[in-house]
C-alpha cells in the first residue's frame, strides 16, 4: 500500500494553470470529449492511493493543493462513498475493492461522538458497503454508529446537538445539515428492530420543522436552543452571508433531509416542507439559468459571487427522489438540467489535473475564507448518487 502522510498534496501550479488553459481549448468539441473527461475523472478517483490519514476533501485550482483529512473530518465518508457509487454505476470490481479498503479506515468513526457528523461519515461509506455486500460486520458498524449519534440527543430540546464549539454563545446549536444524519438512525431501526433510533429521528425532524423555516420556506442555518426551557433563543448563520440570508447548500440539505424523512415515515408534513423549500430554491430569482446556484441567494455581489456545485448536486439528487413521490415535473426538470449542464468543460475538472475529484466551482465556507471555488468531494458524491437514482428510475 502506498501511503502519503501529509495532510496536503501539492500539484504544480503551472500544471493547473495549463489545465485551465487547455480547458478553454476543449470547449465545443462534442459529447465524446466530455465523456472522455468524465472517464478520466472516475479513473483518478480509483487510482488515488489509500491512506488512512488522508481522505481527499478538496482541491484549489488557484493554489494546486489537495486538502486531505483524517477520518474524523465530517467529509471522510464521501470518498469511499464515491467508490461504492462508481461500482454500482459501472459494475467494475476494481471500484469495489478500493472502496472496501477506504471504508475500513472510516469504520472507527462509529465511536466518535464529537459531533453529529457520525451519520455523514458512516452512512455514506459503511451504509453503501452493507447495501452492496450484505456483510453483517457492516451492519454492526451502522448500529454502533447510531448508538453514538443518539448520545447527542437532548429530550428537552427534542433534537440532536450539532456542534460543541462556540459554547459561550451557542448553548445548544442545531444546524439544518443535521437532518442528513437522521438516515443513519432510520436505517439502524430497520436493521436492529429497535425503535429508539427511529423515534429520536422523528423528534429531531419535528423540532427542525417547527423552528428552522421562514415564512418563505427558506431555512435558517443554525438554531440555538436553551437546554432548560428547550426553546430556541437564536437563529443565525455560520456559513451563509448573513443570519437572514438563504445559504444555498443549507436549502439543499433541508430538501434532501425532509424528503428522506418522508421515505421512512410517510409523514406528509415532511413531504410538503420538502416541496415548499424546493420550490423556493428552483424558482428563486437569483438562481442562474443553468441551475448551479450562487453560494448564497442573498449575496449582494451576485452575479459575481462564487457558485456552489455541491448545492446543485445535493438538490438534484433530492429532487429525483422527491419527484418519485409527487410526480411534479418541475422537480425532475431541475435535476435533469443540472446533470446535463454539469457534463461540460465549464464544470468538469480538466483532464490533466491529477486529483481524485470530478467537478469545479463548489464553495465550502466563504465567511471563513475556506474552500472557495474549489473541487469538493461531496459535490461529486451527490452527483454520482443523482446519476444512480436516474438510472434506477
Amino acid at each position: 500500500m502506498i501511503m502519503f502522510r501529509s495532510s496536503y498534496m501539492i500539484i504544480g501550479f503551472a500544471v493547473l494553470l495549463s489545465a485551465c488553459r487547455s480547458n478553454d481549448k476543449i470547449k465545443g468539441t462534442g459529447t465524446n470529449s466530455v465523456s472522455s473527461l468524465l472517464d478520466n475523472r472516475y479513473s483518478q478517483i480509483l487510482e488515488y492511493p489509500i491512506d488512512s490519514m488522508a481522505f481527499p476533501r478538496s482541491i484549489s485550482i488557484k493554489t494546486g493543493i489537495i486538502k486531505n483529512e483524517p477520518s474524523k473530518d465530517w467529509t471522510s465518508g464521501f470518498f469511499p462513498g464515491n467508490l461504492w457509487l462508481l461500482y454500482k454505476l459501472t459494475g467494475d470490481e476494481t471500484y469495489k475493492v478500493k472502496a472496501e479498503g477506504w471504508t475500513a479506515f472510516s469504520e472507527k468513526e462509529k465511536l466518535n461522538g464529537g459531533s453529529h457528523d457520525v451519520g455523514f461519515k458512516v452512512n455514506c461509506s459503511v451504509g453503501y458497503a452493507y447495501e452492496i455486500t450484505d456483510n453483517p460486520h457492516y451492519k454492526d458498524v451502522i448500529i454502533e454508529a447510531a448508538k453514538t449519534l443518539i448520545g447527542r440527543y437532548n429530550p428537552i430540546v427534542g433534537a440532536i446537538k450539532s456542534w460543541d464549539f462556540n459554547g459561550e454563545e451557542w448553548q445548544y446549536p442545531v444546524i439544518i445539515d443535521n437532518m442528513m444524519n437522521l438516515e443513519l438512525l432510520f436505517g439502524a431501526t430497520k436493521l436492529s428492530q429497535d425503535s429508539t433510533y427511529y423515534n429520536i429521528a422523528v423528534q429531531h425532524a419535528n423540532t427542525t420543522l417547527k423552528n428552522h423555516f421562514r415564512k418563505d420556506n427558506s431555512t435558517y442555518h443554525v438554531v440555538v436552543y436553551d437546554t432548560i426551557s428547550g426553546k430556541p433563543y437564536g437563529k443565525v448563520t455560520h456559513q451563509g452571508y448573513s443570519d437572514e440570508s438563504s445559504w444555498a447548500r443549507g436549502q439543499s440539505w433541508a430538501v434532501y433531509g425532509f424528503t428522506m424523512a418522508y421515505r421512512y415515515t410517510k409523514d406528509t408534513v415532511y413531504l410538503h416542507q420538502a416541496e415548499a423549500t424546493a420550490s423556493f430554491f428552483i424558482n428563486n430569482k437569483n438562481l442562474p439559468e443553468d441551475g448551479i446556484p450562487y453560494w448564497d441567494f442573498n449575496d449582494p455581489s451576485i452575479p459575481k459571487a462564487p457558485r456552489d456545485v455541491s448545492a446543485a448536486t445535493i438538490m438534484a439528487s433530492a429532487l429525483i427522489e422527491l419527484y418519485s413521490y409527487t410526480n411534479k415535473d418541475q422537480f425532475l426538470n431541475y435535476s435533469n438540467k443540472v446533470l446535463i449542464n454539469l457534463k461540460s468543460t465549464e464544470y468538469i475538472l480538466p483532464d490533466n489535473v491529477k486529483a481524485p475529484f470530478i467537478f469545479m466551482h463548489s464553495t465550502g465556507n466563504l465567511p471563513a475564507d475556506s474552500e472557495i471555488d474549489v473541487s469538493i468531494v461531496y459535490a461529486d458524491y451527490y452527483y454520482l448518487e443523482a446519476v444512480l437514482r436516474k438510472k434506477q428510475q
